[in-house]
């Protein structure tokens, strides 16, 4: 067998990519400033002296090349055939059916497929999402939230339960006089946490911190890119954890605790310029002291804003007292743990194939078990004129989607729970824009067939691998700035409305500010946010027959249930909206929808109140005023990079 740095890296030819470098993108109308703002990485990262950042055409030739290339390094280290004809047709196809958005990566593939970072450091910066269950920290101590803080500063996001509550006593630090130099890297502060933490649970020794390593504020990070926020975060994060279990020593840990220690460490990620983070708590139904944490303002602000909460909901359970809550603030959210582990596709029956299940990740399309993470990937089907083009771009996105579970990420128990279970996540956006294309009737066979014809392929491509199935392989996940790309509607929801104003928000000093103004787009300075600049988008919906304001919450539940039935053997991720007038209909309809779905929020439909909210409608005549200021855009000269994604990038999962 060859070892992986004798194996001939795979090239697409540039004879067959030059014609992409001047053919026209069918971007949406945010879709290349959004593609600029964040996923074109610098040029420089790849050919020294070279300037400026990616154009569509460079991001996707780096994708393919960097899927093929795991591929083949998985195939020929093993000794296995490679075809590279084979291959060769099959990555062009993939290319092409990328560069004209008929499928892509999730946000995370467009910024890290094909980067050093992932070949050098760790394949985990390619997964979307993780979840890490809380019920062994009797066991693993503080361990069990290093892994959390570190899952999250590589931009994955975060699920965790509070089934940890009461199984431990929180114990008196010993303090010594030793000290602890804390490298200036990500696993210096994750190292410095999970310390600090098993003093509290353990009673271990906790040496005096020293922060002088760390890069000052506003120096250059490498990797993920952006600026450094010195020790600061860091030092509040130590000490708001001491604050908390100081006052708790003698004390059983409660599920409170444990929300409260992700929480601050959320904040301090966020604050240490990892810029947005994404984690979701699931507790019991009963615990009311979890469910009402939120209720304290003080807290909310500080940092329990740090985590979507929900809690595993029991079919048949009393909901009287969680509709209520719902109606209030969004939350909590409703997940079936039963239902993903006794459902793939609830048409299929019981089969219990996933019983291991024990949470989500925090957009809940993918049921995960503990210390497992998702890879996942989306298709457009309004962007096809048939099904049979449909299923040639499901081919593609089910390679992305298999290819990502070949590569290792730095935690052992999560490589091993990737290599049995394979899971992937291929999902559909502009979903109500291809009902309304191809009717719904349609889709739902298309649905249907298609998933067959997903599963037909996992048979032959694991065989060709030698590696198991994939336990699981679609879902519907809530997209947000891919789906942007080519104008698509996010997930399986409803847009603002026909025409309405979307606005995006950039630093002062980006260079693309001074490019949209003038093109005559609308700019001003945030309201909310320092050194902030907000852009006005006129959008024109493709293909609408109705908004959110238009359309009802059982419609919303029936088609959820609908690709709950046809198509996600994982989840579908959906956030219903709900009128006044339906407010109290929210403990019925979740009756009814108990054994059709795996997960639901809900989230009172209203106008926010707010100036610049990202969303507001408009008419058609101010539609067409604002359009008839702009000239479009078709290049943006920048060395600045883009800001990268994350995590799993629906806007309902950030915190």
């Amino acid at each position: 067998m060859r070892t992986l740095d004798t194996i001939r890296k795979f090239r697409l030819s540039d004879s067959f990519v030059e014609p992409y470098k001047t053919a026209e993108v069918p971007w949406g109308p945010l879709g290349y400033v959004t593609f600029k703002r964040t996923y074109a990485r610098r040029l420089s990262e790849f050919e020294a002296g070279a300037t400026g950042t990616e154009e569509w055409w460079q991001t996707c030739r780096r994708v393919i090349e960097g899927m093929f290339h795991i591929q083949k390094q998985h195939v020929v280290s093993l000794g296995l055939e490679w075809n590279d004809n084979k291959a060769q047709k099959t990555a062009k196809d993939a290319f092409d059916r990328l560069f004209n958005l008929k499928w892509t990566p999730p946000g995370r593939g467009l910024w890290m497929m094909g980067t050093k970072f992932v070949e050098e450091r760790t394949g985990a910066a390619l997964f979307n999402c993780a979840f890490r269950s809380t019920q062994d920290i009797d066991r693993k101590g503080g361990y069990i939230f290093s892994w959390i803080m570190d899952a999250l500063m590589v931009g994955v996001g975060v699920g965790f339960d509070t089934k940890g509550a009461g199984t431990i006593t929180i114990k008196e630090p010993t303090y010594t006089n030793d000290t602890l130099v804390i490298d200036d890297s990500r696993e210096g502060w994750v190292n410095s946490v999970h310390v600090l933490l098993d003093g509290f649970f353990h009673g271990s020794n906790v040496p005096r911190f020293d922060y002088s390593a760390i890069r000052p504020e506003g120096a250059p990070i490498l990797g993920f890119g952006g600026t450094s926020s010195g020790a600061q975060p860091l030092i509040e994060l130590h000490d708001n954890l001491k604050a908390l279990y100081s006052e708790k020593i003698g004390e059983p840990i409660t599920s409170v605790d444990i929300v409260d220690t992700e929480n601050l460490i959320g904040r301090c990620v966020v604050a240490g310029n990892v810029r947005r983070s994404a984690a979701l708590a699931i507790g019991e139904h009963d615990d009311i002291r979890y469910l009402e944490m939120k209720n304290d303002q003080e807290k909310l602000y500080h940092h329990r804003w740090g985590s979507n909460n929900s809690f595993n909901a029991e079919v048949g359970m009393t909901y009287d007292w969680h509709a209520e809550q719902s109606q209030k603030n969004g939350e909590p959210g409703y997940i079936w743990l039963e239902n993903a582990r006794a459902f793939g596709r609830m048409k299929d029956g019981v089969n219990y194939d996933d019983v291991e299940v024990v949470g989500f990740n925090p957009c809940v399309e993918q049921s995960l078990h503990n210390a497992e993470m998702c890879c996942l990937v989306e298709t457009f089907p309004a962007k096809h004129e048939d099904y049979d083009d449909y299923v040639k771009t499901l081919k593609c996105a089910y390679l992305y989607g298999k290819t990502v579970t070949l590569v290792n990420t730095h935690w052992p128990e999560t490589n091993a729970k990737m290599l049995k279970n394979r899971r992937i996540g291929l999902s559909q956006s502009g979903i109500v824009q291809a009902f309304n294309k191809h009717g719904r009737r349609a889709m739902m066979d298309w649905c249907d067939d298609a998933y067959d014809y997903v599963r037909e392929l996992d048979i032959e491509y694991s065989n060709w691998l030698c590696v198991p199935k994939s336990i699981k392989m679609t879902s519907i996940k809530p997209s947000g700035t891919v789906s942007l790309l080519n104008g698509s509607t996010p997930g399986i929801h409803f847009p603002e409305s026909e025409f309405y104003i979307r606005r995006i928000r950039f630093s002062n000093s980006s260079p693309i500010v001074p490019q949209l103004q003038k093109a005559g787009y609308k700019t001003e300075k945030d309201k909310y946010s320092p050194n902030t600049t907000v852009v006005e988008f006129p959008i024109h919906e493709e293909f609408f027959t109705k908004g959110k304001k238009d359309v009802s919450m059982w419609e919303q539940l029936e088609i959820a249930a609908q690709y709950q039935n046809y198509w996600a053997d994982n989840a579908v991720s959906v956030t219903v909206t709900f009128t006044e007038q339906e407010a109290p209909q929210l403990k019925s309809a979740l009756e009814m929808y108990e054994t059709r779905l795996k997960a639901v929020s809900f989230l009172r439909y209203q106008d926010t109140g707010y100036e610049q909210a990202p969303y507001e409608p408009i008419n058609e005549e101010q539609y067409k005023q604002m359009s008839a200021n702009i000239t479009p855009i078709h290049r943006i000269e920048t060395d600045i990079a883009g800001v990268g994604t994350k995590f799993c990038d629906g806007e309902s999962c950030e915190i």
